[in-house]
Parts: C-alpha cells; sequence; structure tokens
C-alpha cells in the first residue's frame, strides 16, 4: 500500500491535516501523521521517524513550516515535500533562517510557564486568511501552546540532499515571506508555486491530496503486465 506522513508546524496538531488524510485513506492510501510538541527538534524528528519506520516501504513525507526542519532530520523518505516549510542547511535552524512576518510574529503570546500560544483572531488571519470562516475557527481551535526553542534547533541530516523533494511555494503566506520560500525552495529537486496562503490543507486540501496522488503514482514500482511472465 502506498504511503503518506503528514508533518504538522509549530502550535498545530494532527487534526489539522484531518481533511487530507480522510481523503488519501479513502483512496487507498496508508497515512501517518504523527504528533510533535515533544519539547525539542530531535524529540519531534524521532516522533516521525518513528513513523517513517513502521512502513515496509519508503514514504512520502510532507513537512508544514516548522514541519520542514523536521523532516530534514529524517532518513528513509521516498520523496521530501515542503509545504510552506523550512529547508535548513548544515548548521541552519528555521530560526536562523528567518522568514517569519511581522504578522505571525505579532500574534505570538508568551505564556506563564515559558511556552508561547498564538492570539486566535490574529491567527486566524496570518495562518488561514484565505479559508472559510468555519473553516478558519475550527482550525484555530485546534491550535496548542508551543515549548519555545523547537524553532531553533539545528537538524542532524539534510535528507532533501539524499532524497528527491518537492517545495511549494504558498504565494499568498501571510506568515512565512514567500519570498524567503523561493529561496529556500531553491534547495529542492521541483518547485510548485501556489495562490493560496500559509494553510492550504484546511483551505484547500484538494491541492495537497493531487499533488501527493501525483507523487505517489511517480514513485510507485510499475508491476509486470498482467498473463505476461517473466524469465531470468
Amino acid at each position: 500500500m502506498p504511503a503518506v506522513v503528514l508533518v504538522h508546524g509549530l502550535y498545530h496538531r494532527p487534526e489539522h491535516f484531518a481533511l487530507v488524510a480522510e481523503r488519501l485513506r479513502t483512496a487507498g492510501t496508508e497515512v501517518v501523521v504523527p504528533k510533535l510538541h515533544r519539547g525539542s527538534l530531535p524529540a519531534d524528528t524521532a516522533a516521525v521517524q518513528a513513523g517513517i519506520d513502521s512502513l515496509p516501504e519508503p514514504p512520502i513525507v510532507l513537512g508544514h513550516s516548522y514541519g520542514g526542519s523536521v523532516i530534514t532530520g529524517v532518513r528513509g523518505a521516498g520523496h521530501l515535500v515542503y509545504l510552506a516549510a523550512f529547508v535548513p542547511d548544515v548548521d541552519e535552524s528555521a530560526a536562523g533562517l528567518g522568514g517569519a512576518s511581522p504578522q505571525l510574529k505579532d500574534a505570538i503570546t508568551p505564556e506563564p510557564d515559558g511556552s508561547t500560544s498564538l492570539h486566535p483572531d490574529r491567527a486566524a488571519d496570518t495562518l488561514y486568511g484565505d479559508c472559510p470562516e468555519s473553516l478558519a475557527a475550527w482550525a484555530v481551535g485546534l491550535l496548542r501552546a508551543q515549548a519555545s526553542g523547537c524553532g531553533r534547533g539545528i537538524p542532524e541530516r539534510q535528507s532533501w540532499k539524499h532524497a528527491p523533494s518537492t517545495y511549494v511555494v504558498c504565494a499568498q503566506d501571510r506568515a512565512i515571506d514567500p519570498g524567503m520560500q523561493r529561496k529556500m525552495a531553491s534547495r529542492c529537486t521541483d518547485v510548485r508555486e501556489w495562490q493560496t496562503g500559509h494553510s492550504p490543507f484546511v483551505g484547500q486540501p484538494d491541492l495537497i491530496i493531487e499533488l501527493l496522488q501525483e507523487l505517489l503514482a511517480a514513485n510507485t514500482p510499475r508491476q509486470p503486465d498482467e498473463g505476461v511472465t517473466t524469465g531470468r
């Protein structure tokens, strides 16, 4: 069975990918959506690596936003998809690469325990501004507090140097500067550009499903034609 691993970003949960995951599963694709928020980039990467290792064949691994830093550190991906995501090189972190918009920074609220959260109204406009109001409200309701420091983590390896990769630039993104996205995209094998905001998995899931199904078809080994025998 073809497989996809979906990796969310900071403040998000696996449930944010529910629309995409449900449709892919209905079409016969195995979908793994690891839960991050493990306290550090290495811990988040280990959670995703466990999901990859549980699959019999190298999956397509998609990382959104900070999730790009996470998937950069994994092994065993058949194809990487960076969705408005960070693509760190040696000794680089998401925070060091920059690109977070003033609008996103303004939405971040410090919490007494040292974590941060996103102001609901500002998060709706910044992350889901191109989504229908009801879907944006649903997505904001799922957001959770984020431990500090994850964005400063540096991946231990650069998976995009070892596996084919596709970068999706979200040209209407209000959270991660599209210009910065295009610079990071130059590190990937293939680049797509969508006229969406930061979170197309909420507002336009069909775009992600179509891309993943295209990549799954391209990465599926051909089977011998029925009725044809092969010799040694």
